[in-house]
């Protein structure tokens, strides 16, 4: 698995190359070899280069290579230790590139795959890995900036709350190995959880004990049609394989494996979030341990005089100030080693001269055992934060029941398999009281499932022949067949909990402003250590205080060092850099839990300040089931050859509206000649439809106004008053007046025109939500302004928004008009929310600060939109608005606590109280308060999952904060 590589096909050229520095920081848009006009017709050749061991290396290949004649760029990575040479081959050859490395005093040796100019890849992929050993924010910019200068990643995003990097990298430029390799030398452990390649798949083979099983795995894995590459890892028993999904199938490989090797071996498939899980419990294990083993250790430390426990603070320091960065195990070091080397060097000092000083080896043992233990109860509250995520992945069923089929179609019987090998396409059935496994479609039977653990709703849906079911939700009373259509990351779960994980891993703007603390935080604090020491040991030097203050200590000396290590031990830079990324990480696994998905800390921060909430009508405001009230007749022709013409013309359209007098049509003509049973019904609605209807030529939809069409050669019009006054077609007085006496009322009028004169109109009335008014006044209580924006008419859009409330009506608006309402509104710097249905109101919520797509069941992979609102509630808009609110407010008093904490003991450590009190804080009780710090502020978060949000019957008590 250590030379595995995912490859993908190649594609086009980048860019420019650009000059590299320590880890060598390429174009992260175009990669490391470029073609740019100007050097159309130059040699590019990849050099590898033994030798390299600090920057002053790079600068030295890169200016001897420069010199060369010929060479027009040449780039060096230390990481990867390799030179991109870019030359003129007319005057220069690779032996010369080879001699102007070695002449500089490294080893060059030309790559042979190098040798030709390698396109480019376009295909990127998105790798998640699990980064060990980060304790604050500096260690997270530190990860971030050296993953972001490595050649071909792209995109790079590490969450300290969550020990996670997303990394979007080129296969071609560099390897998932590469970077976890790359990871590990800034000081910290990674691995790979798993890769947006989807033909990629880690195994857990059960049956491997010796070297002749592995052999007898390989020889199974070698027979294997459509298996591209595999490496078996012998030692943790797992095969990670990359196959052809159009080729073979993954439950094909599990069984191959099973039946080649007699059932010896077994395999299944890992789960990458319950393996980030398992390791959470490990580092909480292995914390505790050295808790522990701190804690035995400090009782005898007096006579031992060893720190073993405190090692992995001495490297993570030393790897941290190695790659010029510094961060809290920095400030545990020097504690703990001042007050060692002290204690050393008093013993000896007692042994040459008779006088024995205090000494303090008991301090640096303490200070030890009370980080540890701050660290675990951090460890374990952060790993109550994701909770969220582990309870989706929970939902998840472990087997499924797969139906068999004999050669005739016909069901032969059942086989309980692993739900992860579940195929598209495949028969399963649900017993009452499982769950369901994958997404898909009923074909027998009628039950009702329990769907509010994936949207939140908490009324059971019926379901029967054709209903859609969710993977993950509960099956309540009947038993279900259904049919699998989507499997693995397709599934609404999984993409739900891709979307929470994606927005626990994203950084909030505020965050800025504790990152760049973090980046000052370390060298400010010793700064203040040593002037601490020197203004204490001064003022004793100089007689400035008594000394019987440094009685105690023997000398002025002692009793300075003691309160410049207080002040180095005391101050944590953890808490700011947990403040904002755990109490997000709370919020969006709260609002999943409420059917409230949010996209990232981004959206989280803005929706704070929304000062407007624009609502589309249809569909948004109403419920979207729109019928037909009226069908008014201003023509010699018959009612029913009436609607057969409109329906005819609507047949085409997909808007709700063309749907409802669809509808009606076929219900004035069919009523009572239908049979009874559902799926009847509708096979043979679409039966009648295709014979019924009249042929159509010529059709076209004008949004915001109707459709127009040819039917039996004449034009006929289907649409709003201003289609038909646009054609030159005249309104009768008569209808005109029934038109408005309708849009008062707050129907919307259809009219239609055909062969070039007006022959009739359609009323339509779609219901508002109940929660629609109430929801409209808890906003204005709340400080929000609402807004409705519709196409209908004003009359229509006036009498709806006066019936919700709303004072503010853009109405007549065509669909990309939206997006101008919203811009008009935003001049003044107010933050503008969008609330619509995702489909046609795409630009307005991308054009928003704040998209909301609500009512999106299980199409929640809306682009444009910020939040996804599962149900079509419009309460969840509240929710959103109010989670966010609380969210924030808890982070503000997050920094405060982590601010005050911090401005408040330093100087306490510092001795600012002493003159007044004569206490003194020791270093162990500094190592104390500062273990407790993180775990106030990770608390401080916890307390967000308490979040219970608005209800309507006390949404109209919120007030603005």
């Amino acid at each position: 698995m250590a030379h595995l590589q995912l490859t993908a096909l190649a594609g086009g050229a980048g860019d420019e190359m650009e000059e590299v520095a320590l880890l060598g920081s390429y174009d992260v848009e175009a990669g490391p070899v470029a073609a740019s006009d100007e050097e159309a017709g130059m040699r590019r050749v990849q050099v590898r280069v033994a030798g390299m061991t600090c920057s002053a290396c790079t600068g030295a290949v890169e200016a001897a290579l420069s010199a060369r004649r010929g060479v027009r760029r040449a780039a060096v990575s230390l990481l990867q230790n390799r030179a991109h040479v870019v030359f003129d081959p007319a005057l220069a050859k690779d032996e010369d590139i080879v001699e102007a490395i070695e002449d500089a005093g490294f080893e060059a040796e030309i790559l042979p795959d190098s040798t030709v100019s390698q396109p480019k890849s376009q295909k990127t992929l998105s790798g998640q890995f699990r980064i060990g050993g980060m304790t604050c924010a500096a260690c997270v910019n530190s990860v971030e900036g050296i993953l972001k200068k490595l050649p071909g990643v792209k995109r790079a995003v590490v969450a300290l709350a969550t020990s996670l990097g997303e990394v979007e990298y080129d296969p071609s430029a560099i390897s998932k190995d590469e970077i976890v390799q790359a990871i590990e030398d800034a000081g910290f452990d990674a691995a790979l959880l798993q890769s947006s390649e989807q033909d990629k798949v880690l195994l857990s083979v059960t049956g491997l004990h010796t070297e002749g099983d592995v052999d007898v795995l390989h020889d199974i894995l070698k027979k294997i049609e459509g298996l591209r590459q595999f490496g078996v890892n012998f030692g943790n028993s797992e095969i990670e394989i990359v196959f052809d999904p159009e080729v073979v199938g993954l439950r094909q490989i599990v069984d191959t494996i099973e039946m080649e090797s007699n059932d010896r071996l077994k395999a299944h498939v890992q789960n990458p979030y319950l393996q980030a899980a398992s390791n959470d419990a490990q580092e909480a294990s292995k914390t505790l341990h050295l808790l522990l083993s701190s804690l035995l250790l400090s009782i005898p430390v007096f006579f031992i005089r060893m720190f073993v426990v405190g090692k992995r603070f001495y490297i993570a320091a030393y790897r941290a100030l190695r790659h010029g960065s510094t961060n809290m195990d920095v400030l545990v070091v020097i504690g703990t080693t001042a007050s060692y080397v002290y204690s050393v060097c008093a013993l000896l000092y007692g042994a040459f001269t008779g006088f024995h000083p205090p000494i303090y080896f008991e301090t640096s043992a303490m200070i030890i055992t009370f980080v540890l233990f701050g660290k675990y109860l951090e460890v374990l509250a952060k790993g109550k934060t994701s909770d969220a995520i582990k309870k989706l992945v929970e939902l998840a069923p472990a087997t499924a029941l797969l139906l068999l089929k004999d050669k005739e179609g016909k069901y032969s019987g059942e086989k309980e398999i692993d739900a992860s090998l579940v195929q598209p396409g495949d028969t399963l059935k649900v017993l009452p009281g499982s769950k369901v496994p994958a997404d898909g479609v009923v074909i027998w039977g009628t039950s009702h499932v329990n769907e509010s653990m994936v949207t939140g709703e908490s009324v059971p849906i019926s379901k029967e022949v054709s209903s859609p079911v969710i993977g993950g939700t509960m099956n309540l009373h009947g038993v279900l067949h259904i049919q699998a259509t989507k499997v693995g990351s397709g599934t609404v779960l999984s993409q739900i909990i891709s979307l929470v994980e994606t927005a626990q891993m994203s950084k909030a703007p505020i965050q800025k402003f504790a990152d760049y603390v973090a980046s000052i935080f370390v060298p400010i604090v010793i700064t203040l250590s040593l002037l601490t020491f020197l203004a204490w040991f001064l003022c004793g030097w100089l007689g400035a205080y008594p000394n019987s203050w440094s009685a105690e200590s023997s000398n002025c000396f002692v009793f300075s060092l003691m309160f410049s290590i207080s002040v180095v031990v005391i101050a944590c830079p953890c808490a700011l850099g947990l403040a904002t990324p755990t109490a997000v990480m709370v919020a969006t696994g709260v609002g999943a839990n409420h059917g409230v998905l949010v996209k990232g800390g981004d959206a989280l921060e803005r929706a704070q300040n929304v000062k407007y909430v624009i609502f589309d009508k249809t569909g948004t405001l109403t419920q979207g089931k729109a019928t037909v009230t009226t069908a008014k007749i201003f023509s010699g022709m018959d009612l029913g050859d009436f609607l057969t013409l409109v329906a005819s013309a609507e047949a085409s359209s997909e808007h709700p509206l063309a749907k409802a007098i669809l509808d009606y049509a076929f219900h004035f003509h069919f009523f009572g000649k239908l049979p009874s049973a559902k799926d009847s019904i509708k096979k043979r609605k679409e039966e009648i439809l295709s014979q019924w209807l009249l042929e159509v030529t010529d059709f076209s939809a004008l949004p915001g106004k109707g459709i127009q069409c040819w039917i039996n050669g004449k034009k006929i019009l289907v649409g709003n008053r201003a289609l038909i006054t646009e054609n030159g077609v005249n309104i009768p007085d008569e209808a005109e007046h029934f038109l408005v006496d309708m849009e008062l009322s707050a129907k919307t009028g259809i009219l239609v025109a055909y062969d070039g004169g007006f022959i009739g109109l359609i009323g339509i009335t779609d219901p508002l939500k109940r929660e629609a008014a109430v929801v409209v006044q808890g906003l204005k209580k709340m400080g929000v302004h609402p807004v409705m924006v519709t196409g209908d008419n004003w009359r229509t859009a006036q009498a709806v928004a006066k019936e919700v409330g709303i004072d503010d009506v853009r109405a007549e608006i065509m669909p990309a008009g939206k997006a101008d309402v919203i811009r008009s509104l935003q001049k003044d710097g107010s933050v503008v929310a969008m609330v619509g249905d995702g489909i046609n109101d795409s630009p307005a919520l991308a054009a928003a600060d704040v998209g909301m797509a609500i009512g999106a069941g299980t199409d929640i992979a809306i682009e444009a939109a910020d939040y996804v609102l599962l149900r079509n509630n419009l309460e969840d808009v509240i929710t959103a608005i109010d989670l966010s609110r609380k969210t924030f407010s808890r982070i503000r008093w997050n920094y405060f606590f982590a601010m005050a904490y911090n401005v408040v003991t330093i100087p306490v450590a510092a001795g600012v109280l002493f003159p007044f009190t004569g206490l003194q804080m020791p270093p162990w009780l500094a190592g104390a308060c500062m273990a407790f710090s993180s775990v106030s502020v990770v608390c401080s978060s916890l307390l967000l999952r308490r979040y219970r949000k608005p209800r309507l019957t006390t949404v109209l008590q919120i007030t603005v904060e």
